[in-house]
């Protein structure tokens, strides 16, 4: 191994702890140029009963608070708990927003905390491994009014050939996205993002942040060499991320907590796998047991459509015996001229 892998907590926080590093990085990924980052701290106690909640890295940029955050493994939690990182994020501001003065009457006032100094946030996660099944780069989340929702899953509207009704809609929709009024826009500002580092290695995309991600990627493969980073080195970033994950540079420290890792990880990984396989086996039962029940609901429906076909068959040839005329035959059992025939 000639480096350490960029997607362990440990390396990542010790990248990442260099403000350059991360000001390139969100420059990329972005798409921004930014003036000015201030590191913030990254560990936090919000109440007195609550746990810590800890980032992997927090800064401040061009008038928001972002959020870098690591997933190296799998985990069934990252939905909820990332979006709880995203609130608390915007709610450390609380800390450090401005008072005002409200006045009562001509005597009294009052004090409280000025809102409109709130600032946006953007909560970043990259993940190593889980995709949710996507297959985009990246999926970013961001509060918009729910009438998108409902005009997007409007199957009937979607399906008229009317396109001036569709446009209609279309236009009351974006009245109420456009609605800037008592900085209602700031709520779409406000942004989780999740980063799909396998998604990007395999698409090869050509986007500026592809390089990070398939550095990532290549820093994971427990064989990989000097000679894998070599378009790397002439980068004065990526120089120095490579110095800083250098396996010579490590120390005892943290090569036991490499082993440490990949040991507990393999661990985590084997009791999902067990407990996947007994929920397969379990939903193999159950779907043997739904599947007698509905074939033999599916054996009663075809049954029965036989049986009325039968009985429609066996009318017809009575009438047909009768000297009845086909075309009355037909009204009545509701087949063809050509199905009469055939009896």
């Amino acid at each position: 191994m000639f480096l350490a892998p960029l997607n362990y907590d440990r390396f990542f926080r010790k990248v990442f702890s260099d403000t350059n590093i991360a000001k390139a990085f969100l420059e990329d990924f972005l798409d921004v140029t930014i003036e000015e980052i201030t590191k913030l701290d990254d560990k936090y106690r919000v109440t007195d009963d609550a746990s810590t909640v800890e980032f992997d890295f927090r800064c401040k940029i061009n008038g928001a608070y972002v959020i870098i955050d690591m997933q190296q493994w799998y985990k069934r939690d990252i939905g909820k708990r990332f979006y709880l990182y995203h609130a608390v994020n915007t709610g450390l501001q609380l800390e450090k927003l401005p008072q005002k003065k409200i006045i009562i009457d001509t005597l009294n006032h009052t004090r409280t905390k000025d809102y409109s100094h709130l600032e946006p946030v953007i909560t970043l996660i990259w993940l190593s491994v889980d995709t949710f099944g996507f297959k985009e780069n990246y999926v970013s989340y961001a509060l918009a009014p729910e009438i998108v929702v409902e005009f997007l899953r409007n199957e009937e509207l979607w399906r008229s050939p009317n396109i001036l009704k569709l446009l209609e809609e279309r236009a009351r929709v974006l009245d109420v996205m456009n609605n800037k009024k008592k900085d209602l826009d700031f709520l779409a500002k406000n942004r989780l993002i999740f980063v799909l580092q396998g998604n990007i290695a395999g698409n090869k995309t050509h986007a500026r942040y592809a390089r990070w991600f398939t550095f990532a990627e290549k820093s994971k493969n427990e064989e990989n060499k000097e000679a894998d980073f070599k378009e790397y080195m002439n980068d004065v970033i990526f120089k120095e991320i490579i110095y800083r994950l250098d396996k010579r540079e490590l120390k005892p420290e943290d090569i036991e907590y490499m082993d440490r890792e990949k040991k507990y990880w393999l661990e985590i990984i084997q009791a999902e796998r067990g407990i996947f396989e007994e929920g397969r086996e379990e939903g193999k039962k159950e779907g043997i047991e739904e599947g007698k029940k509905k074939g033999i609901e599916e054996g009663k429906k075809e049954g029965k459509k036989e049986g009325i076909e039968e009985e429609k068959c066996n009318i017809a040839r009575n009438l047909k015996l009768q000297h009845i005329g086909y075309d009355v035959i037909a009204n009545v059992t509701g087949l063809s001229i050509d199905e009469i025939e055939k009896l």
